[in-house]
């Protein structure tokens, strides 16, 4: 399976699903010197980005938000792509300065949690 959607960073990269079909907050909820994601009742409570294709809707919150992408790139913490429904420009900014591929316009509803993706030059397909 093959999704196409619109470069936001480039790049390449390949790993598991981490999927969340709410809004993901950067700034206060994703700790850069771990990678985990810290806020009650949202379903990535708890887990770990790092190295994972992170899925999502859009993001919410701070424009600090660019610079914690940026630590997480910094701290080897950092998801291995992200593909978003809808990509603001703080995301936008936060892919590119941290280096971490990013695609989106994609209807995210067709990736599976866990399930292996490659995401390279505006398409996610799967491993």
């Amino acid at each position: 399976m093959t999704v196409k959607g619109r470069l936001i960073a480039k790049g390449s990269a390949t790993g598991p699903v981490l999927k969340s079909e709410v809004p993901v907050g950067f700034f206060g909820h994703l700790d850069p010197e771990t990678g985990i994601y810290k806020e009650a009742g949202h379903p990535l409570d708890g887990r770990c980005v790092k190295g994972a294709v992170l899925v999502f809707p859009r993001s919410k919150g701070s424009t600090v938000g660019s610079y914690v992408l940026y630590a997480l790139r910094r701290t080897g913490h950092a998801p291995a792509a992200m593909v978003l429904r809808e990509c603001d420009t703080i995301t936008a900014v936060g892919a590119i300065i941290g280096g971490i591929p990013a695609v989106d316009q994609v209807d995210i509803t067709r990736l599976q949690e866990g399930a292996s993706v490659t995401v390279a030059d505006g398409t996610v397909t799967e491993a």
